[in-house]
């Protein structure tokens, strides 16, 4: 953070990794959102960095010689404004700069109209989507919950579906679901599983993509600062299209099956579907408990069946182990939320057995 802050020339800004990942890949390690905002002078040279850096990245072949001739000579009255306006002093050019403006200057300019062309009138429906705007977009009063803690947190939706949230998440959903839908909007990542209602489904809003579901489990991860965004199902169907923010709703919606998975790639906009999902190291390297466990007991002690839940949630059960060290159950409890799993061991025990979370 100390040497960008003696970066005066825009190629001191190209020359940086780190500011090359933010521009390119929205990976905001260091900081430089917040850096950038702390100067409206530092803002302007960091804006002109980025553009000359995205104006390397577009291609030319969007636009007639006409805009690109128009776009050159609009760009070179603001530099001869620009120009005007500093002093003598600043006016001193190093050899680097000389080279490089006198070199490739009409090169860049004309990649940097290319890639203001392209993203003002080639790209108006494919745009980056954050949970901000996902949110304002709702006009339903919604609940958040921020996970800052480091361990994950179970929220119980109003329908009786299951959010694990993980550390450095959050989720926004009604306190209550009406109509004919069920909506929530995650930053971050979260394994959901919901409960079945055909005539209600379950939608979860993650940057720009939507996942459809009727009763399923599935993990949705979708930081806001991180390139792609992942969805892995392990019980159940769900179906993935792009966000309506971003694209025309009638695009088709890809279907996954258990053991699937789907990366959004934010920056090219397009879906890679992973069929084999134990062949992709870092979805193997990301699975939690809750995705690896079976919830399949064939005359199993209730202990055992707790603990694993325990496992899964992240969750403590207090119950009357002596009453219960005899109790062996047989059941399925693969595709349930958290409540659901309770309810059926608590009915398989019987005797008006009930909980409380």
């Amino acid at each position: 953070m100390q040497k960008r802050n003696k970066y005066t020339e825009i190629e001191d800004f190209l020359s940086d990794e780190s500011f090359q990942q933010w521009v390119l890949s929205r990976v905001d390690e260091n900081g430089w959102e917040e850096w950038t905002l702390e100067s409206r002078q530092r803002a302007k040279l960091v804006e002109d960095a980025r553009l000359m850096l995205l104006a390397m990245k577009i291609p030319e072949n969007e636009l007639t010689k006409s805009d690109i001739h128009r776009a050159l000579q609009d760009t070179w009255l603001k530099i001869r404004e620009k120009e005007n306006q500093k002093n003598v002093k600043t006016l001193k050019l190093n050899f680097f700069r000389k080279r490089f403006l006198t070199g490739i200057a009409a090169t860049l300019v004309i990649g940097l109209m290319s890639a203001w062309f392209y993203n003002n009138h080639f790209k108006t429906e494919n745009k980056i989507v954050t949970y901000k705007e996902l949110i304002d977009e709702n006009s339903e009063g919604l609940v958040e919950q921020t996970n800052n803690s480091n361990k994950p947190q179970i929220i119980t939706l109003s329908d009786g579906s299951s959010v694990l949230l993980q550390p450095n998440s959050k989720l926004s959903y009604p306190k209550i679901f009406t109509g004919n839908e069920r909506k929530v909007y995650l930053s971050g990542e979260g394994f959901f599983e919901i409960s079945k209602n055909p005539k209600k489904p379950f939608f979860v809003y993650a940057n720009e993509i939507v996942t459809k579901v009727v009763g399923t489990s599935f993990r949705v991860k979708a930081y806001s600062d991180q390139p792609d965004v992942e969805i892995l199902v392990r019980t159940g169907k769900v179906k993935v299209k792009s966000n309506e923010l971003i694209s025309k709703s009638d695009e088709e919606e890809i279907v996954l099956l258990p053991n699937q998975a789907l990366r959004f790639l934010r920056n090219d906009m397009k879906f890679n579907k992973i069929t084999n999902i134990t062949q992709d190291p870092v979805l193997v390297q990301n699975v939690g408990n809750i995705e690896q466990l079976s919830f399949e007991f064939n005359d199993i002690p209730v202990s055992q069946i707790f603990e694993t839940i325990e496992q899964a949630y992240l969750v403590d059960i207090d119950y009357p182990v002596n009453k219960l060290k005899e109790c062996h159950l047989t059941t399925s409890l693969s595709d349930q939320p958290l409540t659901e799993k309770l309810k059926i061991v608590c009915k398989s025990i019987g005797n008006n057995t009930s909980f409380e979370i």
